[in-house]
């Protein structure tokens, strides 16, 4: 028997299996899926959408559909349960650089300074500056709480605190795949590295934490959001720095390519040197989950390793939640705090080195 499961909390929607309808409870629309009850095969999943029409309980026929292979490049997997929506908390597209608006001019001077400053030697100092993890002690839920008062200025999408796109994507993912716990916890804690902006970190400029990442010591590849910026950053004039390779060697790994220094980077390198049960797949998540010239537009890919090619299948399952789940809808954290308390516990220490 399938199982009908809702993008957000299931008091959103009322289903009535005899008569295959959904009763909508809310302005925003509502994606519901059905699961098979067998979470064996990942791959086997049928996906039913309603789309919002009316606040007051209106009756909506379910559409049953196979659901088909990812598009795009690195796209492996079949689609699981969740419903991508099309727009944005501010009404536009995800990720449009281009469109007309107040955030998108404070979006832009955020990428042009960010694109001046990250260099290879910067992200060299900075990795072994915070490297040594010696700002602060505390735990995976206590650096939860520090992001309320976080928000990520380089974000097209999104001007809420940085808690509700943590819980919201760690959400959505629950409803797709429930059984794979340490997803979900990659969901959490994917930008709690983000606390370098809080001034117990130092307080870093936004430049120096939040954006899409990009490799240093090779060419800035085309398809990095507001390539243009990159003339005025110094390692341009480097000549070795602007070959395809540079620094690095074809097929070499990610793990050995320098990448623009920020919340991501350094959240793997807390997970990782604090102990993390976690699987590599999740490391690798929170590493690149901001490399979006790889997972979007698939430059780069002459310096992975079979390792990686691996791992980006889950890169690429991740996304979709990490960019797509981004919206106004509130998430009960005191009712969901529970669960996630009890992965931190089974996949990190009580305290952890920051």
């Amino acid at each position: 028997m399938a199982m009908a499961r809702a993008l957000f909390p299931s008091q959103y929607l009322c289903v009535n299996k005899t008569n295959n309808t959904a009763q909508i409870r809310s302005k925003r629309s509502i994606q519901v899926s059905c699961i098979s009850s067998n979470q064996e095969d990942l791959l086997s999943r049928r996906q039913t959408s309603y789309n919002h029409a009316d606040e007051f309980g209106l009756q909506v026929k379910v559409e049953e559909k196979k659901v088909s292979s990812f598009n795009g490049n690195e796209h492996i997997f079949d689609e699981g349960v969740f419903e991508v929506s099309n727009i944005n908390a501010f009404g536009q597209s995800f990720r449009d650089y281009n469109a007309e608006s107040e955030r998108q001019k404070s979006v832009e001077e955020f990428y042009r300074v960010q694109h001046i400053n990250q260099t290879y030697d910067y992200v060299t100092k900075m990795r072994k500056e915070y490297g040594k993890l010696n700002k602060i002690e505390m735990s995976i839920w206590d650096c939860c709480e520090l992001l309320n008062d976080v928000v990520d200025d380089s974000d097209p999408d999104l001007d809420e605190p940085q808690i509700e796109h943590l819980l919201q994507t760690a959400e959505a993912i629950r409803k797709d795949y429930p059984n794979e716990d340490w997803l979900h916890l990659t969901g959490l804690i994917h930008d709690l590295g983000k606390v370098l902006l809080h001034q117990s970190f130092g307080e870093l400029p936004q430049w120096a934490v939040v954006g899409d990442t990009f490799p240093l010591g090779c060419a800035f590849d085309e398809s990095i959001v507001h390539h243009k910026y990159f003339k005025e950053n110094p390692d341009i004039n480097n000549i070795i720095y602007n070959t395809k390779n540079g620094v690095y060697e074809q097929g070499c790994g990610l793990n050995k390519v320098v990448m623009s220094w920020g919340h991501d980077d350094y959240m793997y390198l807390v997970a990782k040197e604090n102990g993390t049960t976690l699987p590599y797949a999740a490391l690798f998540v929170i590493r690149y989950h901001s490399f979006y010239a790889l997972h979007k537009s698939g430059a780069y890919t002459h310096l992975m390793n079979e390792e990686d090619k691996e791992n980006i299948k889950w890169l690429n399952i991740f996304n979709k939640y990490d960019l797509y789940s981004k919206s106004n809808v509130r998430i009960d954290v005191e009712k969901v705090k529970p669960y996630y308390l009890s992965l931190i516990q089974k996949y990190f220490p009580k305290k952890l080195r920051w």
